[in-house]
């Protein structure tokens, strides 16, 4: 790679392109839902992504109930999960989806982080919301009920096992990802708050949220506030078309924030899989978080339970001649907004604040007049 081009590489330049992909499912076929996640995968990859998240129990889809009991079902979708293990060997890219593990005669809803072939780590869901149109206990148990810190899958031996996980690119540097399950997010103490706390830069979510009036606006207030307070990279992805509309219906809603601002979301309510694709900027995650010195005293003040949190090293192997050219844009202007209603709201407020500093200015001087 000449010097030129290394420079106009995005990960060159403290960046990192993500995806959140909602594909098209069906329910309790891990065959398809394997080879059309299979398919984001490919699609994320040739699109310079290096993280690409999918929808909670994604490969067995989420609406599938008592079949979740189902032994035929989990071996399923632990066939869909090797067959997955082997597409992802191809590519530099960290693929985290969902699926219903089964440890120690405990079903669990987990998610399972991949890269070149190899189970990174498996996260299981922590909150499991048993109220109003939700009844998971009925299926799951919280992974806070399971002690083992290790699993054995598809071969491969001792496997992290837990939500207090952190996942780190070592050919890249920055990036330090945490993952939670859904609810998780709607806790009050969401656990990807301990997780950027222990370091995580990139907070995930799979999801599978049923759509109700007005939820995508509470789902991107969750989103925003999580992703400002926690000063990191928040992606969210939630189950799409193909699930079962018996009790439910879905709109495949999925979005990236950056401390607090939208950077990319999906259209909702679309028939055909879809991914949207965001490039992070991660250098700027890191200096808030040294100019920000409250996130620094909040991670002292819970070191016990930071330091419960395990680093998962790993190595993307991106192709050293590959340039990947950042494709996200900035406003020209950044402090002046362009709807004319939004600039006339900030121009007033600049008055206001001028006009309440000389006035306060004015009465600490006695002054009667300028």
């Amino acid at each position: 790679m000449s010097q030129k081009s290394a420079f106009f590489d995005l990960y060159q330049q403290g960046f990192v392109r993500a995806a959140v992909a909602v594909p098209e499912v069906r329910v309790a076929n891990p065959e398809f839902n394997t080879a059309e996640t299979v398919r984001l995968l490919q699609e994320a990859a040739r699109a310079g992504a290096c993280v690409v998240a999918f929808p909670e129990l994604g490969l067995t889809g989420y609406s599938c109930d008592d079949l979740f009991h189902q032994q035929a079902l989990l071996e399923q979708a632990m066939n869909g999960l090797r067959s997955l293990l082997q597409a992802s060997r191809a590519h530099p890219v960290l693929a985290v989806v969902g699926m219903p593990l089964q440890i120690d005669g405990t079903l669990f809803n987990c998610a399972l982080a991949l890269c070149r072939g190899r189970i990174l780590g498996v996260v299981p869901k922590t909150y499991l919301p048993n109220y109003r149109e939700f009844y998971e206990l009925r299926h799951f148990a919280s992974g806070d009920a399971c002690r083992r810190e290790a699993v054995d899958l598809c071969d491969q031996r001792d496997i992290p096992f837990g939500s207090r996980l952190i996942l780190h690119a070592s050919d890249l540097g920055a990036l330090r990802v945490h993952i939670e399950i859904c609810e998780d997010l709607w806790a009050p103490i969401p656990p990807s708050t301990f997780g950027a706390l222990a370091g995580a830069s990139m907070l995930l979510n799979l999801s599978a949220s049923n759509v109700t009036m007005g939820k995508d606006e509470y789902r991107r207030l969750l989103g925003s506030s999580q992703s400002a307070r926690c000063l990191s990279a928040y992606l969210y992805c939630a189950s799409g078309f193909g699930e079962s509309t018996t009790d439910l219906a879905w709109d495949g809603h999925g979005f990236i924030y950056e401390n607090g601002t939208l950077l990319a979301e999906t259209q909702r309510f679309r028939y055909e899989s879809q991914l949207a694709i965001a490039d992070i900027d991660m250098d700027r995650l890191a200096q808030d978080r040294v100019r920000q010195n409250t996130f620094a005293q909040a991670a002292q003040r819970h070191r016990e339970s930071i330091d419960a949190f395990r680093t998962v090293e790993f190595t993307l192997e991106r192709d050293a001649g590959s340039v990947i050219e950042l494709e996200r844009s900035y406003d020209r202007f950044p402090y002046v907004p362009v709807d004319p209603a939004s600039r006339d709201t900030r121009c007033h407020e600049i008055y206001e604040i001028q006009v309440q500093g000389l006035v306060k200015r004015m009465k600490s001087m006695q002054a009667t007049k300028l």
